[in-house]
This record gives C-alpha cells, sequence and structure tokens, in this order.
C-alpha cells in the first residue's frame, strides 16, 4: 500500500506556479483550460497543463481540494476513451466543511498552473486518443458562487459567478494493466467466505477500541438503512437525502446498503492510522477494498450520530468500486439535502448522502 502512495505521489508534479494572465474579453468569471503537457519526451504519457484564471474585475476566492495545485484528491477530471468514461482511482476523502485557510484568493486576471499526470488518477492503461475535461462547478469551486447561490435562495439578488472550462483530446501510450478485481467482486456479491476480521496499522490501542466499536456500530446502522429500504418504505428520511422518489434510484440505494452492510459485517477490514490531516476525517482508494485510512479530523467525531465515527465508515465503505462506488460531490449535511432537492442523480451518488441517511441524526421516518 505504502509503495503505491509513493507511486501515485511520484507521478504527480506537486509544485504550482503562480502566472500573470492576460487581460480577457468579456468572458466567463473563472476560467479553466487543459493542455496537453508540451515538454520534451513526455508526448503520449497522459500529462496535462491545468491552468485556473480569474476574469473577473474582483478577487475570487478559490476552494484549495477543488483543483488540482496542492495534489489530486478527489474526481475532478471527466476522462473518456472511446466515449466510454474511465475510473478514477485515487483518493476519496471525508473531509470537514471549508473554512478559511482552505481557500485561496485569484486576484483579477491572475492565473494559476500546474502539471497533472492523469495516468496516476485515472485507470488510464489502454493507448489511445482520450477526451479530458475539468468537471467541477462554479459553485463548490468558487466561494462567491456558492455565496450567490445561498443568497438566491434566501431572496437576496446577488450577481452569478461563471466559470469556463474546455474539453481536449489528450493521446496516450498506454501501460500495464491493473490487476484484475473479479475476484474481490465476486467474494463480495456472491457467498462471503472471509471472517469478518479487522487488522490494524500505525494505530494505538486507545484507536484500535475506538475503531472495533465503531465497525460494529457502523454495521449496525447501515443494516437499518437496507431494512428501511427493503420495506420499500419512502419517507421524510429518503426523501431529505435522496430526493423525489424513482424506481430506478430507490433500488440502487437498496442494492448499495445491501453491500454497504455486507462488506461491514463480513469482510476482512484494515484501518490505517498514519494519516494526520486536521482537515480530513478519512480516505480509501476505491479499488483497494477493504483498507481505511483514518485522518485527525476522525478522532475528534463523536461515536455515533452526525458525521460520527460510525458514519465515516459507511462513507469511506460506500465509496469502494465494489461496493456502491460513489464519489464526493458534496460534504455536509446541509450540501447533502441541497443536492438531493436539485439532483437526486447525483445523491445517489455522493457518500455523504448515504453516510447521513444511514446515520439518522435528526431521526425522519
Amino acid at each position: 500500500m505504502h509503495s503505491f502512495r509513493k507511486w501515485l505521489a511520484g507521478l504527480a508534479c506537486v509544485a504550482a506556479i503562480v502566472v500573470s494572465g492576460p487581460v480577457y474579453a468579456a468572458r466567463a468569471d473563472i476560467v479553466v483550460t487543459l493542455q496537453e503537457a508540451s515538454a520534451k519526451g513526455e508526448a503520449g504519457a497522459g500529462k496535462v497543463l491545468y491552468t485556473i484564471t480569474n476574469t473577473s474585475a474582483a478577487p475570487l476566492h478559490i476552494l484549495n481540494w477543488e483543483t488540482p495545485l496542492n495534489g489530486v484528491s478527489g474526481d475532478l477530471f471527466s476522462v473518456a476513451l472511446g466515449g466510454q468514461p474511465v475510473r478514477y482511482v485515487g483518493r476519496l476523502v471525508k473531509r470537514k466543511p471549508a473554512t478559511d485557510k482552505d481557500y485561496f484568493t485569484l486576484k483579477p486576471n491572475e492565473s494559476r498552473a500546474i502539471e497533472v499526470d492523469l495516468s496516476a488518477y485515472y485507470e488510464m492503461y489502454r493507448g489511445g486518443q482520450y477526451v479530458v475535461k475539468y468537471k467541477r462547478s462554479a459553485d463548490t469551486l468558487v466561494r462567491e458562487a456558492g455565496n450567490a447561490i445561498t443568497a438566491k435562495a434566501s431572496g437576496i439578488a446577488a450577481p452569478a459567478i461563471t466559470l469556463e472550462t474546455n474539453a481536449i483530446p489528450l493521446s496516450v501510450d498506454g501501460g500495464p494493466p491493473p490487476p484484475s478485481s473479479k475476484q474481490v467482486s465476486s467474494d463480495l456479491l456472491g457467498s462471503i467466505n472471509a471472517a469478518a476480521s479487522t487488522s490494524f496499522a500505525s494505530c494505538s490501542n486507545s484507536q484500535k477500541t475506538a475503531l472495533t466499536t465503531a465497525r460494529t456500530d457502523a454495521a449496525t446502522i447501515a443494516n437499518n438503512a437496507k431494512s428501511y429500504l427493503n420495506a420499500n418504505r419512502a419517507g421524510s428520511r429518503y426523501t431529505w437525502w435522496f430526493g423525489a422518489v424513482a424506481s430506478g434510484r430507490y433500488a440502487t440505494a437498496a442494492s448499495h446498503y445491501a453491500n454497504i452492510s455486507s462488506a461491514l459485517g463480513g469482510q476482512p477490514y484494515t484501518f490505517d492510522c498514519s494519516c494526520t490531516e486536521s482537515g480530513t476525517y478519512a480516505y480509501v482508494y476505491p479499488d483497494q477494498p477493504y483498507t481505511v485510512y483514518l485522518c485527525g479530523a476522525y478522532w475528534q467525531a463523536p461515536a455515533n450520530g452526525t458525521d460520527s465515527k460510525a458514519g465515516t465508515l459507511v462513507h469511506e465503505t460506500s465509496h469502494f468500486t465494489v461496493v456502491a462506488g460513489t464519489g464526493d460531490h458534496v460534504y455536509g449535511q446541509s450540501g447533502a439535502h441541497s443536492l438531493a432537492g436539485s439532483d437526486p442523480a447525483s445523491a445517489i451518488d455522493n457518500a455523504d448522502n448515504h453516510e447521513y441517511f444511514a446515520e439518522n441524526t435528526p431521526a425522519r421516518q
């Protein structure tokens, strides 16, 4: 595992640069451009140059983790080959809500840029011409855009912040295929023979005790969520976190909790306590079940309830490709509830919505 993480880190360019941007004609407030890396010998390597520019007349505040400027820790790009989406295999992180320190200021006409090796984060082992696009939205990327949406919802007029980005063709030579996940998938979805063992790395005795309890609690709330859906209930608990009832989405949610409950109750987990990031609860690599990395914020969380130790394990388990393959579209109860109302399809794919439905705090029927 550690060698895999070092391999990822080595492939990513971590030094962001600040440059003076040109004066743009009237266009979007924030412009993100992608270019194929042009350094000698790097053609076909899967590298792109990411540039973000403030083309507005006022400073804007950009959420660091919605960009690759300090490393990629989420599914930031749309990557496709032959019209088929390519899976993200990098870190998926549960974070605390953003605070001032999580933003950086981008002055008018200022740009920041970084080279990113997408093959370190996306399953780009097949050679060919990919299509790549940055896929985050203005309201999550730019604080002022999120504030404008909140103000509008309260009946207050506020100027909208717009984002423009481009899609580019990216030629990739390819590389060795990843290990097959077929056996892992059959172990989960078929008969489970593995004992529900728990192993630890870099965890103290008190952390081991807390995690053992949290896993039991997580299995309990996941099973409760499964039972609710198996009974075909569709009360406010469902609609608050997953939006309007539609048979396809409901069936997807039911299958997710069946898999989450099965994994927490019957699969061998490894908990790694080496992460010390204070604003992060935990993270996983979606194609590496069932290893969960616990970080600084996790140890401050309550055992149960909102953003709890147990709920975090439900969140992280939902990320595993063989379980539910969820992403991180939004964080926090407010964002998750808003997503359920505005975009139920994304809510069904969002890990925090899965966590809050399972935690059910405050309780809804």
